[in-house]
């Protein structure tokens, strides 16, 4: 009996905790729900993005990929490539939750975002099992309800804003990348070479997936290793 006052008041505190996370989320959950609509996918398809995927900087640049017909599979390699950090931050968080059974480990894992990995992982002390779920599914829900919420109200826009709309998702990523390069000088590199490498393979005639994917993954090397030689000297 008391064991189950404590889940329960563990669990409460990770409701708790993740409140912020969701207030957070309905605005950028809302522009996802809003571009889906505008890309082409139904309402169905933009709700089982977020319910399969959790994961908004992975679901936009697929929407990105699908606005250029990128195939599924470059599609796929893409965002593993964007999202292996979660690996990273999964086994951070294992080391400092309680041992549980591995299914309840998948359960909460699959809710680890750079969000509720942050509120986890500054938390003091160990975490119970109640807590990450508390934390993980208050958030997931948030993503999950306000992308429905802008896709529905994607319909009450005259047709000339939703076709508009389509332009947003490129101005956001720019509006996203150009103060990250501005305090970080190896963003502005990955950038840069990323988009040199991309417009040397778009010329070369390769598909647009392969050349994104391509792009992404010489820059991060070459960037790396530009980076790696500079601290060695």
């Amino acid at each position: 009996m008391e064991a189950s006052v404590t889940n329960d008041s563990e669990f409460g505190e990770g409701l708790k905790a993740g409140i912020s996370i969701a207030v957070g989320y309905m605005p950028v959950a809302l522009t996802f729900g809003l571009l889906a609509r505008t890309t082409g996918l139904t309402l169905y398809e933009a709700v089982l993005m977020s319910v399969l995927v959790f994961a908004g900087a992975a679901q936009y640049i697929t929407l990105s990929l699908i606005a250029i017909g990128t195939g599924a599979f470059e599609i796929i390699f893409t965002i593993f490539i964007v999202n292996i950090r979660h690996l990273l931050m999964s086994a951070s968080i294992n080391e400092k939750v309680e041992e549980d059974t591995p299914w309840k480990k998948a359960v909460y894992a699959f809710g680890i975002t750079d969000e509720t990995f942050t509120v986890s992982a500054t938390k003091a002390g160990r975490l119970t099992t109640g807590y990450m779920f508390g934390l993980c599914l208050i958030s997931y829900s948030s993503w999950v309800l306000f992308t429905g919420g802008g896709y529905i109200a994607g319909a009450t826009l005259p047709g000339v804003v939703q076709q508009g709309m389509s332009v947003a998702l490129y101005a956001m990523f720019i509006g996203l990348l150009i103060p990250s390069a501005k305090k970080s000088r190896k963003v502005f590199f990955l950038a840069a070479f990323a988009a040199l490498i991309n417009s040397f393979l778009t010329f070369a005639q390769f598909s647009t997936g392969w050349a994104i994917v391509l792009a992404t993954l010489l820059s991060s090397i070459i960037v790396e290793w530009m980076m790696g030689e500079e601290k060695n000297e």
